[in-house]
């Protein structure tokens, strides 16, 4: 890839990091009466009953995607019919696969001549009303999930602009914008190959439209007020001075971009009805968030004129026969407590699981997103094989490697184990590891030495016992190993007497079984948690394991214009500041004995209710571009120490969940694959 020059590359590092600072300030005021559908609180007012978005009566029932999409799709919406025919026969320059989505927002049916699109591969036909001009039916389609297979999208409408002729501050005619588009991003085979390798060899790339098409905060026109308001359901400020966006809404985009759209949970009831409006309307102010939340997530807007990528191949890596291989290894933290089990049945009640505190929970706020609830696979029981290959499937999908469970072993006694067991019982192709979860049992789930229903008790039976309980699983091939030695990692090392010889028993033991010996890590709990200081040679280690939110900076949130239940008496922090902190270390050298870890979220009001910690801030967006600075930062590593640990897949009653939810969708696992893939 070529070399972009480093003032270049200053200015674009002090633009991003200068948003993310910006998003650090104190919530500016918003109206305290709805003016507009759109408003935060008419949203949180609609949603009480409604959790996930809706889309269009008729597509209920539709097939999800082709069973074998491309990489790349065209999203074309279509108002005016006479300018069809121009489109289609510039996307014969496409020179890979791609899948054609049509919205027609004519009222008649369509008939489109597609036989000249050799590389089409499938076409989706769906009627939309005339509502949101081309932004309603793309955010229809984002929330029907049917942009969740592409890496790549164009996005183009049928467009007339007639309004520009008499814009005082943007020349030509509307005829003369729109061919500009259609010639810049398509125009030749040459040129869309060229454009194609500039996505595949620049990973900062997310959004490409023509020249003079990226416009700045002069051209807020009278959305900013929408904008802050549509923001508030992403928990993010808005910062008016850095607002880059594509105008014209035609563009090559990354799919993760608009697919992210989908945690806005934007329907028809937030769009204003069409009375041929220039400006300030909901549309208009998404038209200006996809720039803003590309910023977020850490991407650049770019016009064609910065192209750099010449005559290269790196199109073709967007053909369908391209391996994609992950750029990291990535273990998310399991939690198996999601089916019945004597112990909590005596502590809490017949019947009782996870799923118990979760429905139970109630915000804290106006806006706050609970009870947070499961999506696709509903309020699951894992004594099911069946919920752990649909886990698996989901996790594979995003390009992540296995699980790490958390692994309950009291002086002997297992709690929670039936799902692990189970899983090597059967021939499932789902790697795992293990971390001893290696604290008290509390009332509190804090791990504390107060309320305590089952403790650690070292001196019954002593720690170099466990190793022999989980050889059977360690030795499994499915075992997640580094340096071919199976991966143990251990919450709280220092509550363990005597730790390194245990440590040194234990691969003892493993060699004696046949493996090459262990690789076995900490968490980097920090002070607070008497957490390891010095070399981990010496206490028998091999690395550290990020487990935000442990040992990271905790930086309260202005509660001023959260609407905060009395009753509260929990902690509110900064979500955003956390994954700026995080990122600001990500930038310096990161030791060889550190595998980094990104946290999708904290908020345990689940199982405190009114006394929690929560994290807010927390949305698809920053989450992504906090992950792809960990990825990143040991992207020199050789691929076998390439970890990155998230926490986690399903900790549903503290909030961090990369599962899909009601709320979110599917949408941090997508920013998980878009992270790997990219």
């Amino acid at each position: 890839m070529k070399s972009r020059k480093l003032p270049r590359v200053r200015r674009e590092l002090s633009r991003s990091f200068g948003f993310l600072a910006r998003t650090l300030a104190v919530p500016t005021a918003h109206a305290s009466i709805p003016s507009h559908q759109a408003d935060f609180a008419r949203w949180v007012e609609r949603r009480s009953g409604r959790l996930r978005p809706s889309i269009p009566q008729p597509w209920v029932g539709m097939p999800h995607s082709p069973e074998s999409p491309a990489r790349i799709a065209v999203l074309l919406h279509v108002y005016y019919t006479d300018l069809i025919d121009q489109v289609l026969a510039e996307l014969q320059h496409i020179p890979v696969a791609f899948d054609l989505i049509v919205t027609n927002a004519t009222g008649k049916p369509l008939s489109l001549r597609t036989t000249e699109l050799d590389n089409l591969s499938h076409l989706t036909m769906l009627d939309v009303e005339n509502r949101g001009r081309d932004i309603l039916p793309m955010v229809s389609v984002i929330n029907a999930d049917l942009l969740e297979p592409y890496e790549l999208v164009l996005k183009i409408h049928t467009k007339k602009s007639e309004w520009r002729r008499d814009h005082a501050e943007l020349g030509g005619d509307g005829d003369a914008w729109r061919d500009g588009f259609i010639t810049g991003l398509l125009g030749s085979r040459p040129n869309v190959e060229r454009i194609l390798s500039e996505f595949a060899e620049d990973p900062r790339l997310g959004l490409l439209t023509t020249d003079g098409n990226v416009l700045g905060p002069a051209f807020w026109g009278g959305d900013r007020r929408l904008a802050r308001e549509l923001l508030l359901r992403l928990q993010l400020e808005l910062d008016e001075e850095s607002l880059r966006f594509a105008a014209g809404s035609i563009y090559w985009v990354r799919g993760f971009i608009l697919q992210a759209l989908r945690s806005l949970s934007l329907e028809a009831d937030d769009f204003d009805k069409e009375t041929a409006q220039v400006d300030g309307t909901t549309a208009h102010a998404v038209e200006r968030l996809i720039g803003v939340l590309a910023l977020e997530a850490g991407y650049e807007l770019r016009e064609t004129g910065e192209l750099l990528a010449g005559a290269s191949e790196g199109w073709c890596h967007f053909e369908e026969s391209q391996e994609r291989l992950p750029r990291a290894r990535v273990i998310p933290f399991y939690l198996p407590q999601f089916h019945a089990f004597p112990e909590n049945e005596s502590w809490w009640g017949a019947g009782f699981t996870e799923w118990s505190n979760v429905a139970a929970a109630t915000p804290v706020f106006r806006g706050h997103n609970q009870p947070f609830l499961p999506a696709d696979l509903g309020f699951y029981d894992l004594s099911s094989d069946t919920v752990r290959s649909r886990q698996y499937a989901l996790a594979q999908m995003a390009g992540i490697e296995g699980f790490m469970y958390y692994y309950y072993w009291f002086a002997g006694k297992k709690l929670m184990d039936m799902p692990i067991e189970n899983l090597v019982a059967t021939d499932d192709d789902a790697p795992f590891c293990l971390m001893w979860a290696n604290e008290n049992w509390t009332r509190r789930w804090d791990g504390s030495a107060q309320n305590v229903l089952i403790a650690q008790d070292y001196a019954e039976v002593p720690a170099t016992q466990f190793i022999h309980d989980v050889l059977h699983l360690i030795t499994d091939p499915r075992y997640i190993r580094v340096d071919n030695k199976p991966l143990i990692s251990v919450y709280r090392i220092t509550q363990i007497p005597d730790y390194a010889n245990v440590l040194d028993y234990w691969r003892t033991v493993a060699m004696e079984a046949g493996l090459d010996g262990l690789t076995i890590i900490t968490v980097d709990v920090g002070h607070s948690m008497d957490g390891i200081e010095g070399d981990l040679d010496a206490h028998g280690l091999d690395a550290f394991l990020e487990f935000a939110p442990h040992n990271r900076r905790w930086t309260p949130q202005s509660r001023e214009h959260l609407t905060v239940d009395p009753r509260f008496g929990g902690n509110i922090l900064s979500y955003a500041a956390m994954a700026s902190d995080s990122e600001l270390q990500l930038r310096g050298p990161v030791s060889d004995q550190r595998f980094p870890g990104v946290m999708v979220n904290f908020d345990n009001t689940a199982r405190r209710q009114w006394q929690p910690d929560l994290w807010y801030g927390s949305n698809p967006f920053t989450f992504r571009r906090w992950l792809n600075s960990a990825v990143s930062a040991i992207a020199d590593r050789d691929r076998d120490h390439r970890l990155v640990f998230i926490n986690a897949w399903n900790e549903w009653a503290e909030g961090t969940v990369l599962e899909p939810s009601q709320r979110f969708g599917r949408t941090y696992l997508l920013a998980v694959r878009d992270v790997l893939f990219r």
